[in-house]
């Protein structure tokens, strides 16, 4: 529970997650919990496993502190592993990898603010109270046009990353752009379901994209690109 005092200026949190694979960094954040917001229930991991394991041990944090490069898992699939196990759970991103679209990633899949890793005390305390207030925090000199600018791939990137699947995912990807469900695509490849699903986790990962309808608007923008040329 994160709860401010009747003088309005203490913020009190009383449980926390932090996720570091650095001890000692990990260390120095639950200190820096424990000294301004009297956090008392802080448990620390520093692995993606290690997480979930604190998570399914019935452990319910008030938030999560996240550092995005972890030994087991890397980048955006750090934070959705943790929102799927704590969908109502806040979680920060503090990391050191500050682009504009690391940090437009991470805020369009909901994350609650995104500190970097070098900031100061002061700049660390007003950033949970802002997020606190209801207003997520964002590094000074992040704009979301900016963001959105950077993580657009061009036409020849993209055709790059498409070239570049396998026979086995270029024939999956075409079957999901005819709309057909992972049952029907293991019927027509005589695969298993299961590796259906393994090779669209592949694919997917190797587009750069979330989801199955992601892939398939990148494959049409390509077709119409070509078509136009």
């Amino acid at each position: 529970m994160i709860r401010q005092k009747a003088s309005g200026h203490e913020l009190s949190i009383r449980s926390a997650l932090v996720i570091d694979d650095h001890p000692l960094y990990c260390d120095a954040l639950a200190t820096t919990m424990e000294s301004i917001f009297h956090t008392r229930r802080i448990r620390k991991a520093t692995s993606m496993g290690d997480a979930l394991q604190q998570l399914r041990a019935r452990f319910s944090p008030d938030l999560v502190l996240l550092d995005l490069n972890l030994p087991d898992v890397s980048g955006l699939s750090c934070y959705l592993k943790i929102k799927e196990l704590t969908p109502d759970v806040p979680v920060i991103v503090i990391s050191a990898l500050t682009s504009q679209e690391v940090i437009g990633s991470v805020m369009a899949a909901g994350a609650a603010g995104f500190i970097p890793k070098d900031c100061g005390r002061q700049t660390f305390e007003a950033a949970m109270r802002q997020i606190w207030d209801g207003e997520p925090y964002v590094p000074p000199g992040y704009t979301a046009a900016m963001a959105t600018q950077a993580a657009e791939p061009t036409g020849a990137v993209i055709s790059r990353r498409i070239a570049d699947l396998s026979q086995q995912q270029s024939r999956i990807l075409s079957l999901i752009c005819k709309g057909k469900p992972n049952k029907l695509i293991a019927y027509e490849m005589q695969i298993a379901e299961a590796t259906v699903k393994a090779h669209i986790t592949a694919l997917l990962r190797r587009l750069g994209v979330q989801n199955r309808t992601q892939a398939a608007l990148m494959m049409r923008d390509v077709s119409i690109r070509q078509h136009l040329q």
